[in-house]
């Protein structure tokens, strides 16, 4: 062991390195000297088989700290030897993303059967969870201020009732005579052991002797669900609601994924929505925003609620109505606010009564008696 290159250097990172600079030197060195760029050449194949070495005796905490304590001595049962000798080592987060994750997992699969990506992405032979799936529901602004119960509609896999999901009529399952169970025929060549699919079982490891006929021996079927879906008060657009259990049928009787859904909230002919609190535009009689008044103010839980409008209220003034806004999502005893824009009204035709009136006013107005008349004179 006195010539063995020190795991660290191999790596090219310092002892004190952590685990996610460990994880990136030895992504980089796996792929430099990946072997399908690097076909016959000995010297990769080495290093490429010295930093799978070395990446998993530091990943390991415990291992790490007896390499760091003994070095090589201290890990060698579990180096060298454990390297291809059934370690469950995990490499899907180190290859994903880069194009070689079926490679890697073929590569990593062949070097003793307990470790590499099939370790953690489950035996193929057995029974998968379904997908998860995603149904857009478009709701009012009422909806969002009362909740509400609505019931939908979704296409979905299921498991056959006739054969519970084995895809069997008697529920018997032969083992594959071909990958003996393990849904995988393996090719060996040199170093490397690569394994694909099993053709005769499709990779499952199993034979169905009797097809269910409902199915075709899927154990799948098409059907519609229909499910209520609980909207909850303050929801807001972008919001996933998450149904467990409501998505497809996983093959083999697998556990079903899970339903998301999507709410967008449609647009409303009166009010606008910030969070919680919502705004509107009010016509103001140009009288009323003169001497002052009330306005009635239609809210989104309905009715209305009288606004006080002050003597002088200019076009565009806002006010605020506390607690007529919508919930709050999770806490609906918790009120936003209802903003209301004053949007004086001025008449577009007047009588001559009228007109003569106002003219009356401007005079008052602009005359030595009225307010700006003092400052005038």
């Amino acid at each position: 062991m006195a010539n063995k290159k020190e795991y660290y250097e191999v790596l090219g990172v310092s002892r004190s390195a952590s685990l996610d600079e460990i994880k990136k030197a030895y992504r980089k060195l796996a792929l430099q000297h990946h072997p399908d760029r690097n076909k016959g050449n000995k010297e990769s194949e080495e290093k490429f088989k010295e930093a799978t070495e070395a990446y998993e005796i530091l990943r390991d905490d415990n291992k790490r700290k007896l390499y760091d304590q003994f070095g090589h001595s201290g890990v060698s049962g579990a180096g060298a030897s454990g390297f291809g000798q059934g370690a469950d080592t995990d490499f899907s987060d180190i290859f994903t993303g880069t194009g070689f994750e079926d490679f890697f997992d073929n590569v990593f699969s062949g070097f003793g059967g307990g470790g590499g990506f099939s370790s953690r992405r489950g035996q193929r032979s057995g029974a998968r969870r379904g997908a998860d799936l995603r149904y857009n529901l478009e709701i009012s602004l009422e909806d969002v201020f009362h909740g509400k119960e609505i019931k939908i509609q979704i296409p979905r896999e299921e498991h056959c009732e006739f054969c519970n999901g084995t895809g069997s009529t008697d529920g018997k399952l032969e083992v594959c005579s071909t990958c003996g169970g393990t849904g995988q025929v393996r090719k060996t060549s040199g170093f490397f052991s690569i394994a694909s699919p099993c053709p005769h079982c499709s990779g499952t490891g199993q034979i169905i002797k009797n097809p269910c006929r409902s199915c075709n021996g899927s154990g799948l079927v098409s059907r519609k669900k229909n499910i209520a879906i609980r909207i909850p008060k303050g929801v807001e657009s972008g919001t996933r609601l998450k149904v467990t259990g409501e998505g497809e049928a996983g093959p083999k009787g697998g556990q079903s994924g899970d339903l998301y859904v999507v709410i967008s909230v449609k647009k409303h002919e009166i009010f606008e929505r910030e969070g919680a609190d919502i705004a509107a535009p009010m016509a103001v009689p140009l009288t009323t925003a003169i001497l002052g008044g009330e306005i009635n103010v239609p809210t989104i839980g309905g009715g209305e609620v009288k606004l006080k409008i002050p003597s002088g209220t200019q076009p565009n003034t806002i006010f605020r109505i506390r607690g007529k806004g919508l919930p709050y999502m999770n806490a609906s005893a918790r009120m936003g606010d209802l903003m209301v824009e004053a949007n004086v009204a001025i008449p577009k035709t007047l009588s001559n009564k009228a007109k003569g009136l106002i003219k009356d006013l401007e005079s008052e107005l602009n005359s030595g008696s009225g307010l700006f008349g003092r400052f005038r004179s």
